[in-house]
């Protein structure tokens, strides 16, 4: 037996308490001090930031303070680091505390609490100033870290009421605080609202006191410590009971109460993670082969016979054959490793192989989920496992789409240059196929009996397409919905970068309420607000829709696996075999309503997303009415879940969060600086030109938003319009050329009208704030809808309107002719100077050009001796004309790019005066690296030199 301590065997005693008083009193003198010695030295330069000062902006933010200026960042760090002595105290006590036999949940906190100590250091004495991006990747690992910190401290908290109620205070104020925090900021740093700083550094500043607060409460449980450490309650040897001890016995039996608490193990956490790893290469494989079928039609210019390859996810059917099911659940292992190939496509040079391949392993891959879910259907904790892998699967896809700014990085459209992951991506697959498929598919005694009901097999698996092809043409990009309710300058609503990161905590929300909640998932009272959802996403702009499509992301994924358990009940060659016709029906329908012109049938359907979100409703209905009858008894009968099962699904859990923390991370980084600067400023000019992107895959089916970006940086340009840009459906991926265009060139961006405008997509980014935009729908009564987006620039305090239009296809000569009159009036009516990026689709200065260069329109072409132009057109008014110049495309798309310089401020000339390159300011030049053969293909040409004028 432990020796036992008298008081007066105690040389040194003092309570645990005064850990935690020392720690609180310290950190807290660290920020205050450092903020009264600011605010007496420089209070004017601390609350002065890139938009605004005093008296707009009247309260430093906790960085200004405590990082920018000499001694008040000495007083804190002096005092922060006096804070680490009690800091590491008072883990270890919190430690000693919680520790109990066979528990893993307390080290994984204790180092936590020792990682956040560590990147306290690390943001505070590597300040901003010093290195800005080791600072923020400290602070960024801090707050990340917080969470797990905070709730583990939470679950493990000692049955002290008390403590827990202050420790509950707390922690809801640090994460509602987070709130207005992230509202304000927005509000700074992209609407540059005056004043919006000071509020968030007021909120700063309570996050500060807050997350003190939060271990300030452990002075109430340390009570029962006495150092040299006596134990004088026994807590320690774990005699007293935790919160969560107790929860665990009032929760017992109920779905949630048993989900953690319960032992760890690495082995296990590894098995689900490798689950997942394997739903994510399931969403890779979906999502990449219809960005290759659209490659060839893309080319082709219509059908080009290539797109019967998205019949490759109907290879459930297969199951109708007799021994193919058996043969499947005995080969499980080798066809999830067979569907890899899909990975390794990339290594295929001609676009038709990597087709092919693509296809072969999309068909492979469904075929492998088909089984794992049937061959568990007697199992409903196995089941739910896989359902839930496959589910976060998706939500892993979206966020890696997240961090490489929409591109998955292990597609076959990418490689090592141009920013895919591909050899680490495949070799992580191997090892969760072998990891995650050791196991042998068990028929558990809790299978539905052939006498139960099951509903309509026709409906789950109609049910089944509906929710399959919601998923993959709203879901597996972030960013998607939110294009469908931007609506233009000003800001009004959500952004991709950070509002992505709501859609992907939508999604992990509503995946965890439907496994959690089964009932009330699918029932008709959760479709009737998914309903809603959808209509407020399809019929609404602004944050108004954006409700709406977290409403949709939410249900859609809560209802999953509701669906999924219903469709296993029935043969899977009937429901998965349905399932997937009505997802390729599906497909070819929100395509057919913008490509309308150039397939059979197109103006049945011409503009009818409504049409679209409604179907995928009914189907999702069918699907809900037999769920209700096939999981209606196994509700009734349903047995209790053991706590080894739930302690399963508490990793699949663990592994979303850490997902969730990483899309929170991302968005961090990824938010916009809007501290752009045009290339030559000094000169105030403003380079402006127009290029047809083709998608953003290049001549070789290869992601180019790389290659555009380090072209468009050497030619200068400060506002650019990119034609054909929206990839936001399921056969272009769910993409956006101008997330990568504009974070990594320093651009603002507006795309417009959105994916449910049935356009192919106008995009314009720009230098200079946007300080308005609007979106055009030009007429279009036969032909393909044409776009336009007309935006007012702020240009070295000048007002300049910027159009960027794409015109309709030659076939509808009216179309064209009404178009040129509708833009005609539109820049006839701009009071202010203007420039046109545009794809007229006329001969210089032949029919509907003239109607665009007239005095109606007031607008001049921007050299009218260009006789070898056929669509890209640039041209101006009320500006000076400084250059022009047409650069080759190598092989990024079939047009080249067209480039004018202007000076702003400037009184345009009344002549038309050519002149020499050597005559030229430097600083109005067009760069000399394209001249001759240029660089990697792209060259001056046509003329073979830029065109200069007074």
């Amino acid at each position: 037996m432990a020796p036992r301590y008298k008081d007066g065997d105690a040389v040194v005693a003092f309570n645990g308490k005064w850990v935690s008083y020392t720690h609180t009193v310290v950190a807290y003198a660290a920020f205050l001090s450092a903020l009264i010695v600011g605010v007496a030295l420089h209070y004017h330069k601390i609350v002065q930031n890139e938009h605004y000062g005093y008296p707009d902006e009247w309260f430093p933010s906790v960085s200004a303070t405590i990082g920018d200026r000499y001694p008040e960042r000495s007083f804190f760090q002096v005092f922060i680091a006096m804070t680490s002595g009690p800091r590491f105290a008072l883990v270890f006590l919190w430690y000693i505390l919680t520790a109990r036999p066979n528990s893993t949940l307390p080290k994984i906190v204790a180092g936590v609490g020792i990682f956040r100590t560590l990147t306290c250091g690390g943001w505070t004495y590597v300040t901003s100033t010093d290195d800005h991006d080791w600072h923020d990747i400290f602070m960024i690992s801090y707050l990340v870290a917080t969470l797990p910190w905070t709730l583990g401290c939470l679950a493990l908290s000692p049955n002290n009421r008390r403590a827990v109620k202050y420790r509950k205070i707390m922690a809801g104020l640090f994460f509602g605080t987070l709130v207005p925090l992230i509202y304000y900021f927005i509000q700074h740093k992209v609407h540059k609202v005056p004043g919006a700083y000071t509020k968030y550094a007021f909120f700063e500043w309570a996050l500060i006191l807050f997350d003190v607060g939060f271990d300030a409460v452990t002075a109430l449980d340390f009570e029962g410590f006495e150092l040299v450490v006596r134990d004088i309650k026994g807590i320690s040897r774990g005699q007293s009971k935790t919160t969560a001890d107790t929860v665990l016995e009032k929760e017992k039996g109920k779905s949630v109460g048993n989900t953690f608490g319960e032992g760890f193990f690495w082995t296990e956490i590894v098995d689900a993670a490798s689950d997942v790893y394997n739903g994510f290469v399931f969403w890779t494989i979906v999502t990449a082969l219809p960005v290759l079928v659209w490659y060839f039609p893309l080319w082709h210019m219509g059908i080009s016979g290539y797109e019967v390859a998205i019949v490759a996810v109907l290879s459930p059917i297969l199951f109708a054959i007799p021994g193919v099911k058996y043969a499947a659940t005995k080969n499980l292992r080798l066809l999830h490793l067979l569907s890899l190939l899909g990975l390794l496509a990339y290594r295929f040079q001609d676009p038709a192989n990597r087709l092919f391949v693509t296809s072969f392993a999309l068909s492979t891959t469904c075929v492998a989920w088909t089984t794992s879910w049937f061959s568990e259907r007697g199992n409903t904790p196995r089941l739910e496992t896989r359902i839930l892998a496959w589910g976060i699967g998706l939500i892993m896809s979206s966020i890696a789409k997240f961090a490489c700014r929409t591109n998955n990085p292990l597609w076959p459209i990418v490689h090592a240059e141009n920013g895919g992951w591909n050899k680490i991506g495949i070799a992580l697959a191997v090892f969760a196929v072998l990891r995650s498929q050791r196991r042998s598919l068990t028929s558990g005694n809790d299978f539905l009996p052939s006498s139960g009901k099951k509903g309509s097999a026709i409906l789950a698996g109609v049910g089944f397409g509906g929710l399959f092809f919601a998923m993959v043409s709203l879901l597996t990009d972030s960013s998607t919905m939110i294009s469908w309710v931007w609506d233009g300058y000003p800001i009004r609503g959500p952004i991709a970068v950070p509002h992505g990161a709501l859609t992907i905590f939508a999604m992990g929300a509503g995946l965890i309420y439907g496994t959690f909640h089964p009932a009330a998932a699918g029932s008709w009272t959760a479709f009737g607000i998914g309903s809603l959802g959808a209509t407020f996403l399809t019929c609404f702009h602004h944050w108004s829709g954006f409700y709406g499509a977290l409403t949709f992301a939410f249900y859609i994924m809560a209802v999953a696996p509701v669906m999924v358990t219903s469709a296993v009940k029935h043969s899977p060659a009937t429901t998965f075999g349905i399932g997937f016709f009505v997802y390729v029906f599906m497909l070819l329908f929100h395509v057919w309503v913008v490509a309308y012109a150039f397939v059979p049938g197109g103006p049945l359907v011409r503009e009818h997303t409504d049409w679209v979100m409604i179907t995928t409703m009914l189907c999702i209905g069918a699907g809900v009415f037999s769920a209700a009858i096939s999981n209606s008894s196994r509700t009734r009968t349903r047995k209790p879940i053991s706590p080894n099962s739930k302690r399963v699904r508490s990793y699949y859990i663990y592994v979303l969060a850490a997902l969730q923390l990483l899309s929170v991370s991302v968005a961090y980084l990824r938010f916009p600086t809007n501290d752009y600067k045009p290339y030559h400023a000094e000169d105030k000019v403003a380079t402006m030109g127009i290029w047809t992107v083709h998608f953003g895959l290049d001549n070789d089916m290869w992601s180019s938003e790389g290659r555009m970006r380090q072209v468009i940086e050497e030619l200068e340009i400060d506002v650019i319009g990119l034609l054909e840009s929206d990839n936001q459906r399921i056969i272009m991926g769910n993409k956006d050329v101008t997330q990568s265009l504009a974070e990594d060139l320093g651009m603002y961006v507006d795309f417009g009208p959105g994916p449910n405008k049935h356009t192919w997509g106008a995009a314009l980014l720009s230098k200079f704030p946007i300080v308005n935009s609007t979106h055009h729908l030009l007429p279009s009564p036969v032909g393909e809808l044409a776009p336009a987006i007309h935006a007012t620039l702020d240009m070295y305090g000048e007002m300049v309107d910027v159009v960027v239009f794409h015109s309709g296809q030659e076939e509808d000569p009216e179309d064209r002719r009404l178009q040129s009159e509708y833009l005609s009036n539109l820049m006839g009516s701009s009071p202010r100077p203007l420039v046109l990026l545009s794809y007229l689709v006329t001969r210089p200065l032949e029919g509907n050009y003239n109607t665009y260069v007239s005095e109606r329109s007031g607008m001049k072409d921007i050299d009218s001796s260009d006789w070898d132009r056929w669509c890209e057109y640039v041209l101006y008014k009320n500006l000076k004309r400084t250059g022009y110049a047409r650069i080759s495309r190598d092989s990024i798309t079939d047009t080249e790019i067209q480039v004018g310089k202007f000076v702003i401020g400037d009184p345009a000339p009344e002549d038309d005066v050519r002149i020499l390159e050597s005559d030229v300011p430097v600083g109005r030049r067009f760069p000399a690296l394209f001249h001759g053969e240029g660089v990697r293909g792209h060259r001056y040409h046509v003329f073979d030199e830029p065109r200069y004028w007074l």
